[in-house]
């Protein structure tokens, strides 16, 4: 089982897995462990990560990048409509109302959603981590924005699907980064002590995120999560570019903005320039080459002129790191320590922000690219029954509050309660009561509005089906569990109703609440709420955790003991008057992507993947006429010149000069079987081939027959020297060697004198695969005779073991006595198990 562990990024992604007991970040095919989050299309095949990188500039308009903040989003979102300004390609409504992509692909115009094409980068990050691994992969973790909404996920779990991935978690990335943190940690306080408390700090290439976590000993709690969405290394790109842009104008009286090639250019020079300006506080230069109407263009700008130019974007750095700790009711002196990742924090003017801000010195212990990657890689291990990890919880955090609205038979006609509060710990699960004599909907959405980066606060509606009042006339009592799960999407996980049953002798036992509890007239509202936390892979769960709150329609709460109650509950139910019956629920959710639709993406997915693989056969087929033309022409000229007769290399050339010609004619552009068909008749040339590798190999398998016969000759000598070494070999086989070594004589004289009368330009009278099948031949007749060991009665066997003389059993007869605690360990090895190192 694979784990594998995705950063997935606006500007770029990173792929870390588990392997040789450690976590490991991988390199793609370029050898580059960073792949760009970006996706070319053309007339025939589509470019994923460096390879589209490279075509930004020369393939603009169906380049796509920076397509992250799409997801889960509609077309008149407007933050969709703020992105478009900034994007070079063309966005497009789709019929579902979400942002679509327009580009050109197998000539003609087609619309991708996000999802598709969020999908095509996961594909290319799927392959090059089963090229790493050499296996299958499908279980991953992968990381998302902590202020990600529900439509959001859920958008990034359907571009999972369509890449062929089973993500495990959708992990926030801040949560990643910390585990990163904790999980090597040895001096974590242990679990009755005061937590450490660790900030985060995570500012990437489009956002800024911070948190705050609390670690113990093999546990980590977030406490709390706050971000800026709208600010990143891109703004800071921004601010340059409109200052460059401006200069230029009055400059060289060019409008840069009006050419998307050039603008994006000039957006690559200012990223190394604030590359740059992190690492020198003097004077650097701007100059780009054929800039604009063949224009070349020169600026410069130091680090003190950056600073005072992105004066108001420092300025929001401070605000978020201030709301997360009056959220966590921390003070600077409870901070241990300050951990930064993200491209964007090795800004000297952020960092200079930090630390003035808790007056601390700022660590930088992980990896500011590819902490993420590595903190999801982990959790996917800790997830993978396959991998043995060190016991680690991980407690997360519900971003936004999120409120219940259901219709009442008040004179107002609503109900309402506040489910989830800011900041609550997640996975986590609560059951609410219900008095209902019908079905009933349930309305999901944000509680505050202002603090969510979206436009609409719906999370989506569930309509309880299949309730109906009791057999005596009154409410069913309906419990209902809400979930926020691992993923942080929140749902409505099930219902039932519980049922009277009416018992003979039994009418007056006690009713059916179990607990004094507030009920309104009509028994129409929440009656209480149940609490209870998921219990999740490594998620510990303790009674003392699992409150019980009763909540009323004035939204007052008590706490109620919960294991009295549950348990009184149980024995009212083994008792049979009360059933418990699990109730349908249809769920409608916000800017959900139908199962439909997410088919029909999964299926271009694969016919997108397969044309890829026949373009790259087709081209491969190409490159392989190409190279053997300009290959076999070089040799011509070379080593092949001297096995050539000279009509044959007119000819041959002429054919290879046709070949190129064609290759950039009509051959330009033909299916995979012309080019294999045309290689086959370029196969003209292979006699010479076989002649030049027959002239270079046959001396050398010559050589080596040539030994062996001598060496078998120099044992018949022996042999009728009386040596004792031989002679205890048969006469009769020994007369039929020497038959055959005299045969083989003659065979090789004969072959080599016919050989030498050719010139090199005949075909050659004995193949070195004849030679070598003749040296195979000889070994086979002669070694089992000439070798054939000899067969000693010894009268003491410790004596003939340490002192014979010739090579018997295969050893040879310089191996010194083994001593006897040696020989009885042998033994007893080779009898028990086998001992591993």
């Amino acid at each position: 089982m694979s784990v594998v562990g995705i950063d997935l990024g606006f500007l770029n992604c990173y792929v870390a897995v588990a392997r040789s007991g450690g976590i490991e970040t991988i390199a793609n095919e370029y050898s580059d462990r960073c792949t760009p989050a970006c996706i070319s299309l053309g007339s025939r095949t589509r470019a994923i990560g460096n390879a589209a990188k490279s075509q930004i500039v020369t393939n603009v308009r169906n380049t796509i990048h920076g397509f992250k903040k799409l997801h889960g989003r509609s077309f008149d979102d407007p933050i969709v409509q703020t992105e478009r300004v900034r994007l070079p390609y063309e966005l497009q409504k789709m019929p579902n109302g979400s942002a679509g992509i327009k580009v050109r692909y197998l000539e003609e115009d087609r619309p991708f959603a996000v999802e598709q094409v969020t999908g095509m980068l996961l594909a290319k990050l799927k392959e090059t981590s089963e090229n790493a691994l050499k296996k299958p992969v499908a279980d991953c973790v992968i990381s998302i924005p902590s202020f990600f909404t529900d439509a959001e996920r859920r958008s990034v779990m359907a571009a999972a699907q369509v890449a062929g991935l089973n993500c495990l978690r959708l992990m926030n990335e801040t949560t990643a980064v910390a585990l990163a943190y904790g999980i090597y940690k040895q001096d974590l306080p242990p679990l009755d002590e005061k937590p450490r408390n660790v900030v985060f700090i995570d500012m990437g290439h489009s956002a800024y995120q911070v948190s705050v976590c609390a670690f113990n000993k093999g546990k980590l709690k977030v406490l709390a999560t706050t971000f800026d969405p709208y600010l990143g290394g891109r703004n800071f790109d921004e601010a340059l570019v409109d200052y460059f842009c401006d200069e230029f104008k009055t400059k060289y009286k060019i409008n840069v903005k009006e050419n998307s090639r050039a603008l994006l250019r000039l957006y690559q020079e200012c990223e190394k320039l604030k590359k740059l300006m992190s690492a020198n506080a003097s004077d650097l230069p701007l100059n780009i080459e054929c800039f604009m109407n063949d224009l070349d263009v020169s600026s410069k700008m130091n680090r003190a002129q950056f600073e005072q130019l992105c004066a108001s974007l420092f300025a929001r750095v401070e605000p978020p790191l201030k709301a997360v700790m009056e959220q966590a009711n921390l003070q600077r002196e409870d901070i241990s320590s300050i951990e930064i990742v993200g491209g964007a924090t090795r800004i000297p003017a952020v960092k200079e922000q930090i630390t003035k801000f808790f007056l601390k010195d700022i660590s930088t212990t992980l990896n500011a690219d590819e902490a993420v990657a590595r903190g999801c890689a982990l959790q996917c291990a800790i997830l993978s029954p396959a991998f043995k990890v060190r016991e680690f919880s991980i407690t997360d955090l519900v971003p936004y509050s999120i409120t219940l609205r259901w219709k009442t038979s008040f004179e107002d006609g609503t109900g309402e309660c506040e489910v989830f509060c800011k900041n609550h710990p997640a996975p986590f699960s609560k059951v609410i009561t219900f008095h209902k004599k019908e079905p009933f909907d349930l309305e999901a959405f944000y509680t505050n509005l202002h603090e969510v980066p979206y436009p609409d606060p719906r999370i989506g509606s569930f309509t309880i089906q299949n309730v109906f009042p009791q057999s005596d006339g009154d409410s069913s009592k309906v419990k209902v569990k809400v979930r926020v799960n691992i993923h942080g999407i929140f749902s409505v996980a099930s219902a039932s109703v519980i049922e009277k049953q009416n018992v003979e002798g039994d009418h007056s036992d006690s009713p059916m609440e179990t607990e004094a509890t507030f009920k309104n007239e009509n028994k129409d509202d929440v009656d209480k709420m149940q609490v209870d936390q998921e219990e999740g892979v490594h998620q510990k769960v303790h009674a003392e955790h699992t409150p019980e709150e009763e909540i009323d329609h004035t939204g007052a709460k008590t706490k109620t003991a919960p294991s009295e109650k549950q348990e009184r509950l149980n024995q009212t139910i083994k008792k049979g008057k009360v059933k418990s019956v699990d109730l349908p629920i249809q769920s409608t959710l916000c800017r959900q992507l139908g199962q439909d639709l997410l088919n029909s993406y999964i299926e271009n997915e694969g016919k997108m993947i397969m044309q890829d693989k026949l373009e790259k056969e087709r081209n491969d087929a190409k490159n392989a006429v190409e190279e053997y033309v300009y290959d076999f022409r070089d040799r011509l000229g070379t080593v092949y010149e001297k096995f050539i007769t000279p009509e044959d290399m007119s000819k041959l050339s002429s054919i290879l000069e046709d070949t190129e010609n064609w290759l950039y004619e009509e051959g330009e552009d033909q299916p995979k079987q012309v080019y294999v068909d045309k290689l086959q008749e370029l196969k003209y040339g292979q006699p010479i081939q076989m002649r030049y590798m027959e002239h270079e190999e046959r001396p050398k398998a010559l050589n080596d027959l040539g030994k062996k016969i001598q060496l078998v000759m120099k044992v018949i000598e022996a042999y009728r020297n009386k040596d004792e070494r031989y002679d205890h070999l048969d006469p009769a086989e020994m007369e039929k060697v020497e038959k055959y070594i005299s045969d083989a004589m003659i065979w090789l004289n004969t072959k080599m004198n016919a050989q030498n009368k050719l010139s090199l330009t005949q075909e050659p009278v004995v193949k070195v695969s004849e030679i070598v099948a003749k040296s195979k031949e000889l070994d086979n007749f002669c070694n089992p005779i000439i070798y054939k060991p000899k067969v000693e009665v010894a009268e003491d066997k410790t004596k003939a073991n340490s002192e014979h003389n010739g090579p018997m059993d295969g050893q040879s007869g310089t191996e010194t006595k083994p001593d006897a605690t040696k020989d009885s360990t042998q033994h007893t090895k080779s009898s028990g198990e086998m001992e591993v190192d």
